[in-house]
């Protein structure tokens, strides 16, 4: 294995279990290690501190072990088994209403750069890292001897995740396929609730599963209540505010393809056409043209504006003029559940940013309660970028 060294008291951060060695904390790197390599990583005075994959960039390293060896054969069969006992424990991978669940969140289980979901049998893999590409095929024999025979496929969606280098055969594909799976999309339970997740086609891998809790509770506010669902995708939010209770729900977002998933899942789990409304229209446009009061519950929960630091401030602004529009035209007395998934933007700074929209309205507001991403999109302690998903729920006199 390929050292990498640090420079003088550059170990810190490791010594604090944090995952990531940046470019800058290196003073040389013994060997010729390739992108995705395995490298170990040591200090100026020659301590073992940990190994992961090398890449170029600045995360120069990203940590799979503090003190275990991940070339052992049971490396990644180890490391799945302990994200599934966490799903276990946590009342998620053997639930009679939930058979779909993150089972790999990166950091968060110890696994940087890997994302996988699973959707009642079908886990969807998606690798950020080089590293995480050059062993997609040594996880998916993890995952199937983790699963057995409740394995029906492994499906790598990598092509938009990974970074692009020359060799890399970035082509989305099954890994592994039952003999007897031929299906391109099917139904899953969340809560109780059905939809369609296609994961060949669909965003990021199919399904937002990082709403499930939060969803749940627009179920509880929406009893008689006319809710509108902006950036709906396919409508997860709009089918617990059906099953709550709504009066009626309007769901809008600019893709068509969306938009028909939507309607397909009001459809699959039993509700009344004539309850729901699907829009194919920019979000934004929509909420200002809207009539004042008409909706007394509205969801806001945008893809994410800032990718990166340098369009943080463009993606504040976002907030606030897509948050001031909600907050002007909800009825009185009614919710806006605001969110933003980018990891760049911190939960002071997407607060700061609802508060100045609110103040722009002259309405009064009150923040109800502080919204996150559930227990299977777990956030490592010493890695607190994990915690990327932050919400607000707010309630406008």
């Amino acid at each position: 294995m390929d050292k990498v060294i640090l420079r003088p008291h550059r170990e810190e951060s490791l010594l604090r279990y944090h995952p990531w060695v940046f470019s800058g904390a290196i003073a040389q790197v013994v060997g010729h290690p390739a992108e995705g390599d395995l490298v170990s990583v040591v200090s100026s005075e020659g301590q073992l501190l940990a190994c992961g994959h090398y890449q170029i960039g600045s995360i120069a390293v990203r940590i799979l072990s503090f003190d275990e060896d991940p070339t052992q054969a049971d490396f990644w069969l180890r490391m799945l088994s302990r994200a599934y006992q966490l799903r276990l424990s946590c009342g998620l991978a053997a639930s009679a209403d939930t058979n779909c669940y993150r089972l790999v969140h990166g950091e968060g289980d110890g696994l940087p750069g890997l994302i996988i979901d699973y959707y009642d049998g079908v886990a969807v893999l998606q690798a950020h890292s080089v590293g995480m590409f050059r062993a997609k095929n040594a996880i998916a024999d993890a995952l199937r001897e983790l699963y057995g025979d409740a394995l029906k496929a492994v499906y790598d969606k990598s092509s938009g995740t990974a970074p692009f280098k020359a060799g890399l055969e970035l082509v989305d594909g099954y890994l592994y396929k039952r003999a007897d799976f031929t299906a391109e999309e099917q139904s899953v339970l969340e809560n109780g609730h059905r939809f369609l997740v296609n994961w060949g086609e669909g965003q990021k891998t199919g399904f937002f599963l990082d709403q499930r809790e939060n969803r749940f509770r627009v179920g509880q506010l929406s009893r008689g209540r006319n809710v509108l669902n902006l950036f709906c995708y396919t409508g997860g939010f709009s089918i617990y505010a059906l099953a709550g209770g709504a009066t009626h729900v309007d769901s809008v977002d600019s893709s068509q393809r969306a938009m028909d998933m939507v309607d397909r899942n009001v459809a699959l789990n039993g509700f009344p056409a004539e309850q729901h409304t699907s829009y194919c229209a920019d979000a934004i446009d929509f909420v200002k043209q809207a009539p004042d009061g008409a909706y007394d519950l509205i969801i806001v929960d945008p893809p994410a504006f800032a990718k990166h630091r340098g369009a943080l401030k463009n993606a504040l602004r976002a907030y606030q003029r897509l948050n001031a529009a909600a907050i002007a035209k909800v009825a009185p007395g009614g919710f806006v559940f605001t969110f933003s998934c980018s990891q760049v933007v911190d939960k002071e700074a997407f607060a700061l940013a609802v508060f100045s929209a609110a103040a722009q309205t002259g309405r009064s507001v009150r923040i109800l309660d502080r919204l996150n991403q559930p227990a299977d999109h777990s956030v490592n302690i010493f890695h607190p970028e994990g915690e990327y998903l932050k919400g607000l729920l707010l309630y406008v006199e």
